[in-house]
C-alpha cells in the first residue's frame, strides 16, 4: 500500500468514528480527498485511467460503492472522466469536451465562431500585493506574465492578461508557446509544467475601454467591456493562476451554469 493510502485510511477511520462532531466528513468525501490527493501528486497524470473502483476500494479499505460515489462527484467535476467499457480517466485541457470549459463566451445567434489566440508578450515580472493574495505567494515573488488576444472570427474579442508562479512555470517563454501554436494554454500547462487547472472563482464588472485596451481590440476608448477577474486552481484547491480578460460582448454574451 502507498504512504498516500497507509497514513489516510487510519485517519479516515478516526474521522469515520467522529460522526455528529464538528469535523466530521462523510467517508466518500475522505475517499474523494485522498484520490485528489494522488492527483495533486501525480500519482496519475492528465489523460491516464485511474485504477478501477475494485482496486480504490482495496487500497482505503472502504466498499466499492463509497469509491463509486466519491468518483461520481469527481467526473461531475470534469476532474475524472468516465469513459464506457474502458475506465475512468483523468480529465485534460487536451480533449474537445474539456479545452473549452474555462472559455465563457458564447456568440449571440448560438453558432460556434472559430476561435484563436495571438500571444502579444511573454516575460517574467514581481507579483504586486493582487497577484501575491490571489496566488498565495509573496509580494514581490517572480511571476510569468502573459498578455494575450483571442479572435472570434478573426475579429479581437478577449485582451487576457495573465499571471503565474513562477517557480511553478519555469522555462515558460515567447518561444516555447511561440513553438507550441494551436495547443490549448492549459493543455500546455498540464504536458509541460504538469500543472492542472480544475476550477475557477470570478468577479465579473463592467468597466470602460482604456485607450491601450481598446487599441488591441480595435475600438473606441470607453467602449463598455466586461472585466473578468479570475483565479484558477489545481487539485487540493492551490491557486496557481489569476487571470483579468477584457471582454467585448456586443456580438458575444457571457455565459454561466448555477447549479
Amino acid at each position: 500500500m502507498s504512504d498516500i493510502s497507509a497514513s489516510a485510511t487510519g485517519s479516515e477511520t478516526k474521522q469515520a468514528n467522529l460522526a455528529g462532531g464538528a469535523s466530521f466528513s462523510p467517508l466518500y468525501q475522505q475517499i474523494k480527498q485522498l484520490v485528489l490527493r494522488a492527483l495533486d501528486m501525480g500519482e496519475w497524470k492528465p489523460g491516464e485511467v485511474i485504477p478501477s473502483e475494485f482496486e480504490l476500494a482495496a487500497r482505503f479499505q472502504v466498499s466499492q460503492g463509497t469509491v463509486r460515489k466519491a468518483v461520481d462527484e469527481l467526473a461531475a467535476e470534469n476532474i475524472l472522466i468516465r469513459r464506457q467499457g474502458k475506465g475512468t480517466f483523468v480529465s485534460t485541457h487536451l480533449e474537445p469536451n474539456v479545452r473549452f470549459r474555462f472559455l465563457r463566451l458564447a456568440a449571440s445567434e448560438g453558432r460556434t465562431s472559430p476561435t484563436q489566440s495571438h500571444v502579444l508578450s511573454c516575460q517574467r515580472i514581481r507579483a504586486n500585493a493582487h497577484a501575491a493574495q490571489q496566488l498565495d505567494i509573496r509580494v514581490g515573488e517572480s511571476l510569468v506574465y502573459i498578455r494575450r488576444v483571442l479572435t472570434f472570427d478573426e475579429v479581437p474579442t478577449v485582451v487576457d492578461d495573465i499571471y503565474l508562479p513562477g517557480a511553478l512555470f519555469k522555462g515558460l517563454t515567447s518561444s516555447l508557446l511561440e513553438a507550441h501554436q494551436g495547443v490549448p494554454l492549459y493543455g500546455l500547462f498540464e504536458t509541460e509544467f504538469g500543472v492542472s487547472m480544475v476550477r475557477a472563482q470570478e468577479q465579473i464588472r463592467a468597466v470602460a475601454a482604456s485607450e491601450e485596451i481598446a487599441e488591441l481590440l480595435s475600438i473606441k476608448k470607453n467602449t463598455p467591456l466586461l472585466c473578468v477577474d479570475r483565479t484558477s486552481y489545481t487539485y487540493a484547491d492551490r491557486p496557481v493562476e489569476l487571470r483579468i480578460g477584457f471582454y467585448l460582448t456586443d456580438k458575444y454574451y457571457y455565459r454561466n451554469t448555477l447549479i
